[in-house]
């Protein structure tokens, strides 16, 4: 086995694992692609990453407009 085969496998491994110890991360959150998303955050101005800004001051990294800012006033305006 080559070197990159070995690191290749290795880094699939540790994506397998990661949901189950992400999930429990409070900081982040599975989105329903199963892709690991930051949490929305109080920012002053719109972080780097970060796809919208919804109404009670938070901004989102949603990946998908279904859903963002749901828990949050809905989406004030899109930033991507």
């Amino acid at each position: 086995m080559t070197l990159k085969r070995l690191i290749l496998s290795l880094l699939l491994v540790f994506a397998l694992l990661a949901p189950a110890s992400a999930s429990r991360h409070r900081h982040y959150y599975r989105n329903s692609y199963g892709r690991r998303v930051h949490s929305p955050v109080h920012a002053r101005t719109a972080p780097r990453g970060a796809t919208a800004e919804c109404w009670d001051g938070t901004y989102s990294f949603s990946q998908n407009h279904r859903g963002t800012c749901s828990h949050h006033g809905g989406v004030r305006r899109w930033l991507r």
